[in-house]
């Protein structure tokens, strides 16, 4: 093997370690047409700690399955992103009860193509995120993480599935549309 080789072999294998697979899976979701499959959104991703999942004085925020604070039904901001395919995106926080078992939130198989999540410190556009069991503060217990909603139009009412242990529900989201009920 010749030096320029071995030393393009080296800056190979170090890329690989540096940003290993999940985090190239990552950046090829954001500018791929499909999002990434799935990954775990870690402890150390937790922005914030709350007092309530109901969203403090003013509320809005839902509590799902006992350990999950989503925001309100009605998102009236979405944003253009300047990137295809998933041309907008609408901010929306989610935070899980400390202690809690590890939450699966995920985008049902058909609107897949319509819509995807990112939650965590990790750039990336999924369709499914384990958010991992993470302790509880004091007296603080909900852990908050930042991200939303991605789309490939201005507007939509996107399913989310919601997933703790051996219990679900779908929870539904008016991104810059009011949807009926159902």
């Amino acid at each position: 093997m010749t030096r320029t080789a071995m030393i393009l072999s080296m800056a190979v294998v170090a890329t690989w370690c540096w940003f290993g697979p999940e985090r190239q899976a990552a950046a090829r979701s954001t500018s791929d047409s499909r999002p990434f499959a799935s990954r775990t959104v870690s402890c150390n991703e937790v922005i914030d700690q709350l007092r309530t999942g109901r969203g403090g004085s003013g509320g809005g925020r839902r509590v799902i399955l006992g350990v999950v604070s989503v925001p309100q039904a009605y998102r009236p901001h979405v944003e253009p992103t300047d990137r295809r395919p998933w041309s907008h995106f609408s901010k929306a926080g989610l935070a899980v009860l400390g202690g809690s078992p590890a939450v699966v939130v995920s985008v049902p198989r058909p609107w897949r193509n319509r819509a995807a999540i990112g939650w965590g410190n990790l750039p990336g556009i999924y369709t499914t995120l384990r958010i991992a069991r993470c302790p509880a503060s004091t007296p603080a217990p909900w852990n908050a993480y930042a991200g939303g909603f991605f789309l490939r139009s201005p507007s939509d009412c996107v399913p989310l599935t919601l997933r703790v242990g051996s219990r679900s529900a779908t929870v539904r989201f008016g991104l810059a549309r009011t949807c009926g009920a159902g």
